[in-house]
């Protein structure tokens, strides 16, 4: 068992102060147990789908029999002690080595219980942030591997009492599967879909293209916003090896590549307002998930400015500023920041940002997930700490609350 989180005095008296607020943490992520897809596969899929194998005496993700996708480690930085690993240490755990919660979801709904943290946004691990290890793996077996994962997360949403809403992982390969597939998501409960934001690389239209809009109408007709995680594609996993220089150690390489990987998705999102996909999609929600807040203000401004210095005819395109579009369909989360939330506050108002942990990855607010924003929201009237801590992603989400 876990040991229980100890409180600071500056986080029990802010949980006291939104005692009445049913807190919504806004990213969070799943350790797949080793059997999430062969205890669901039909018997002609068992021995081929996602599993866990010992090979060479450590454990391996395997697909197709016996073709190694990587150690299976848990990505849970949270001993079962209840103390936290710094560093890369946490690669050489085992499931059973680390918190409970990361892949249990009673463990999950108790960690919560002892944190003031009442519903939970859920994103895989293994298949990557935006699903883009589909690349990875054979044609035939690629659907059926990422419908088999939301089939799963259609059933922990439905264990946890509607408490832990994970998003659904599009077949993004495919735009017409990706369509369908949120459809038949939707009709399980799943309350959002979680996309690669760099498709252009496999062949595939970018995501501003028309061809897209089949995936656009589906999610805007049935409100499901889109997702995208940092790190959601190819090109932004290579944080580690390709953006830190190379003579920093291995630990320096993670937190300068962890940084630079929250404001990638700024150009992710800056591609999508100019790509008119908001012009033509207006009620479209999207996400921008472990992203921070900071970089916000300074990016619209600068999106705001050169659209109009730069692009002749910038109207005919677009009706509104870049920044508009953002305020409008574009929501972002906080976890660690004191500083530039408020800033971005001040520059977006209340009801685009949204409380994030990131429980159990490396970066997360564990032990205490309230008291970063006890301190980085002091002095915030109540009505807008309802809106940044539960409001806002229920509206995102679809949460009665």
């Amino acid at each position: 068992m876990a040991a229980s989180p100890q409180t600071s005095s500056d986080e029990r008296a802010f949980r006291q102060a939104i005692s009445d607020i049913k807190v919504i943490d806004s990213d969070t992520h799943l350790s797949e147990p080793y059997d999430l897809w062969t205890s669901r596969a039909p018997k002609q899929w068992k021995e081929r789908v996602p599993q866990v194998k010992e090979i060479d005496g450590k454990r391996m993700w395997v697909i197709d029999g016996n073709t190694k996708m990587g150690y299976a480690t848990p990505a849970s930085v949270i001993r079962k002690d209840g103390s936290k690993i710094r560093g890369w240490g946490f690669m050489q755990c085992k499931i059973e080595d680390v918190h409970p919660g990361s892949s249990n979801i009673k463990e999950r709904l108790r960690y919560m219980d002892e944190s003031g943290i009442w519903a939970q946004i859920i994103y895989p691990n293994f298949l990557g942030f935006g699903g883009q290890r589909a690349s990875q793996l054979p044609e035939d077996i690629r659907l059926i591997s990422f419908q088999i994962y939301n089939d799963a997360m259609a059933e922990i949403q439905q264990e946890s009492g509607n408490r832990i809403f994970p998003m659904a992982m599009m077949p993004w390969w495919n735009i017409e599967l990706s369509a369908q597939e949120a459809v038949r998501c939707h009709k399980m409960g799943l309350r959002g879909v979680n996309m690669n934001n760099h498709p252009q690389s496999h062949g595939l239209p970018d995501l501003g293209h028309r061809d897209w809009d089949r995936l656009w109408e589906v999610c805007s007709d049935l409100n499901l916003p889109v997702n995208f995680h940092i790190g959601a594609s190819d090109e932004s996993a290579s944080w580690f090896t390709d953006l830190p220089w190379p003579s920093h150690t291995p630990d320096q390489k993670l937190a300068l590549g962890s940084a630079m990987l929250f404001v990638n998705n700024a150009s992710v999102l800056a591609n999508l307002i100019f790509s008119g996909v908001m012009e033509r999609f207006p009620k479209l929600k999207f996400a921008s998930v472990e992203s921070g807040v900071g970089w916000i203000p300074f990016v619209l401004e600068a999106l705001d400015y050169q659209l109009e210095e730069e692009v002749p005819g910038a109207s005919e395109i677009l009706s509104m500023k870049p920044s508009d579009y953002f305020r409008r369909q574009i929501y972002a989360c906080f976890w660690f920041e004191r500083k530039g939330l408020p800033a971005a506050l001040a520059a977006l108002g209340p009801d685009n940002l949204m409380f994030e942990s990131d429980f159990p990855h490396p970066t997360c607010l564990y032990p205490a997930p309230l008291s970063y924003p006890a301190q980085g929201l002091a002095g915030i009237d109540h009505e807008t700490l309802r809106k940044l801590m539960c409001t806002n992603a229920a509206k995102v989400y679809s949460i009665p609350v």
